[in-house]
């Protein structure tokens, strides 16, 4: 397992690749456009020149990570891949076709991964005809710097390729926790439905944005506010992340109307300059 490939350099499959890099893994990284691509490039630089200034990377250390980097538009770069983790939006169909894609044109010991966090892995695996190489790794926000990763398994991943995703992610500094392939596995079925609840509150007018997130960082102990996270993670994500729950599960997890409308109106979080709050 020396090579490993991303699909998607957004804001989740940037850090997800640098993850690997920072593994000394041979990281080919692609996205649709060469747009897409400096983006996640620049994105990338600048987490690792923030780590620098704080004094917690060496430059030769940020140059090497850099080195092990190759961003690419061609998906055909991945055919000799080791491993192959799937970053695209929250939608099923997407992933299955992502994952058929991969299934053509990867080695057949190639190891097909999906970063969903609310989507059955068993499901997006059945698009391929290797489903006992497929498995779920959900790299949690931010991905570069949170210290676990959630792997859950398929109906058919084998004990061989749970077991080298396991040892890749250890090698990258990452402890796991390993869940059955059910709606959300286990921090998203918490987490999720917290940030729901959030935006209900606020809508409700029981406290402002501030107090909110104010209460669960000095009350709770989160490193982030929920209204706070949402905007960094993005309230689209989050949004069709809730409604997968609310589809699988039931009205239990019905989204907030103010996440809604929040959506509706662009108001999508720091990548729009305005979400809950207003970065502009």
């Amino acid at each position: 397992m020396e090579k490993i490939g991303v699909i998607g350099m957004g804001a989740m499959g940037s850090q997800i690749g640098l993850v690997f890099a920072g593994g000394s893994f041979q990281t080919i990284m692609v996205d649709q456009n060469q747009e897409r691509i400096d983006w996640g490039m620049n994105n990338i630089k600048k987490l690792l020149s923030r780590r620098v200034q704080k004094g917690k990377l060496e430059q030769p250390e940020m140059e090497k990570m850099l080195s092990q980097i190759r961003p690419v538009e061609d998906i055909h770069e991945l055919k000799n891949a080791d491993m192959v983790v799937e970053a695209v939006f929250e939608d099923i169909s997407v992933k299955r076709e992502v994952f058929a894609e991969l299934d053509r044109i990867c080695d057949e010991k190639t190891i097909l991964a999906t970063n969903t966090s609310t989507l059955c892995v068993s499901e997006i695996a059945a698009a391929t005809g290797r489903p006992e190489r497929c498995i779920g790794t959900h790299f949690l926000i931010p991905a570069a710097f949170t210290p676990l990763v959630e792997v859950s398994r398929g109906l058919e991943t084998s004990d061989e390729t749970h077991q080298k995703v396991i040892e890749v992610l250890k090698r990258c500094g990452k402890e796991t926790v390993t869940v059955d392939d059910a709606p959300a596995f286990v921090i998203n079925r918490l987490y999720i439905p917290l940030l729901n609840e959030a935006f209900l509150v606020l809508q409700e007018g029981i406290a402002t944005a501030e107090e909110i997130d104010l209460a669960c960082v000095k009350g709770l102990g989160f490193p982030l506010g929920p209204l706070a996270a949402t905007d960094a993670s993005g309230l689209d994500v989050v949004l069709s992340c809730v409604e997968s729950l609310h589809e699988q599960l039931g009205d239990k997890y019905r989204p907030a109307q103010l996440l809604r409308k929040l959506v509706k109106a662009g108001h999508l979080g720091r990548k729009s300059g305005k979400g809950v709050y207003d970065y502009t």
